[in-house]
């Protein structure tokens, strides 16, 4: 069944207008909701420092995670101090908590630990992504540190926290698919919802003339048990990609580019918590298991030596990020001002 939807998301299947009172009634409720916040019946809450969005208008994986890594670790050359705030999805911790290397992603999601140990940020998570904002702003200025921004990974749909800018992610290769609002399409709002962005990233594909073409550059493959890098060439090994997230194809994709024929690709639902068992079963002592680095932070306490994962860098041209520096500067000065 969510094979079938996935397809016809993409290209447009006749029984899909069984769906269409439900299409009406979220199309009506997400309109609703925009107006009472338009007219000020509802209220957008601002937090004491500028909080930059990144989110994308489809469900599924768009690469938003790789973008706020980009984002942040560019803020902080730029000599920023930088803050994350997450709604923590795939945790199971319904508090407003903080965020570190050793913070259990059971608890946080796997996104943000993944986010922490990348660039080593100040970071929460919670439900509340206001109380999350103000927990690490009150963190910075007790360190000393005040943060100069805030970065929300996702929640451009979520119009009760205020921000200052919107960068929005797209999938280069699905695009927007058949063009419907869900759940007759992909979409949770319409294509006219980015017309304020100050970026627009398309993750791979053919950007359009205003978008920013973002490629994902793969690293070394590493040991989800130690980190170490893996030496032998895994384009002569048998081999099991496993991917548990929005998109697992891209991953299989990314694999197959670099010259590696598994023996098998299981793709597993986003966020999914992993058991020792289940992984395992998946290879044999001769085959390694491939994995993305957001599912290796689930899986380390219980890593066979087998497994390796593969970090990716999103990369832009050099022109966008100086474009980004002149928005951030701007933002910064306005605000503060």
């Amino acid at each position: 069944m969510k094979a079938f939807i996935e397809q016809a998301w993409q290209k447009f299947h006749p029984a899909l207008l069984l769906l269409l009172p439900l299409w009406a009634l979220y199309g009506c409720i997400t309109a609703l909701r925009r107006l009472l916040y338009a007219i000020g019946i509802k209220k957008s809450e601002a937090v004491s420092v500028p909080v930059i969005i990144v989110g994308n208008l489809t469900v599924g994986g768009n690469g938003k995670t790789p973008v706020v890594v980009w984002l942040v670790k560019l803020m902080q050359s730029f000599g920023y101090n930088v803050g994350v705030i997450s709604r923590g999805y795939g945790g199971a911790n319904e508090a407003t908590i903080l965020v570190d290397e050793d913070t259990d992603s059971t608890l946080c999601g796997d996104e943000p630990r993944l986010i922490v140990n990348q660039t080593g940020c100040l970071m929460a998570v919670g439900r509340d992504r206001i109380a999350a904002a103000n927990l690490i702003i009150e963190q910075a200025e007790s360190a000393g540190k005040p943060l100069d921004f805030i970065v929300s990974d996702d929640g451009l749909q979520h119009y009760r926290l205020k921000r200052a800018a919107e960068i929005v992610v797209i999938d280069g290769q699905r695009r927007f698919g058949n063009g419907w609002l869900l759940p007759i399409g992909p979409n949770r709002e319409a294509q006219w919802r980015m017309k304020d962005a100050i970026l627009k990233i398309c993750n791979g594909g053919e950007p359009l003339s205003d978008e920013a073409l973002m490629t994902l550059t793969p690293a070394q493959w590493l040991s989800v048990k130690d980190n170490s890098v893996v030496k032998v060439d895994l384009a002569k090994q048998a081999t099991v990609a496993m991917a548990g997230i929005g998109y697992p194809q891209r991953f299989f994709d990314t694999v197959a580019n670099l010259g590696i024929n598994t023996d098998n690709n299981v793709g597993f639902a986003d966020h999914k918590h992993y058991q020792q068992q289940d992984l395992k079963a998946l290879v044999n002592d001769t085959q390694w298991l491939l994995m993305t680095e957001k599912d290796a932070v689930k899986c380390k306490a219980f890593a066979a030596d087998n497994w390796c994962y593969l970090p990716v860098t999103a990369t832009f041209q050099p022109q966008v990020e100086q474009n980004i520096k002149k928005k951030l500067e701007e933002i910064h000065h306005g605000f503060r001002r």
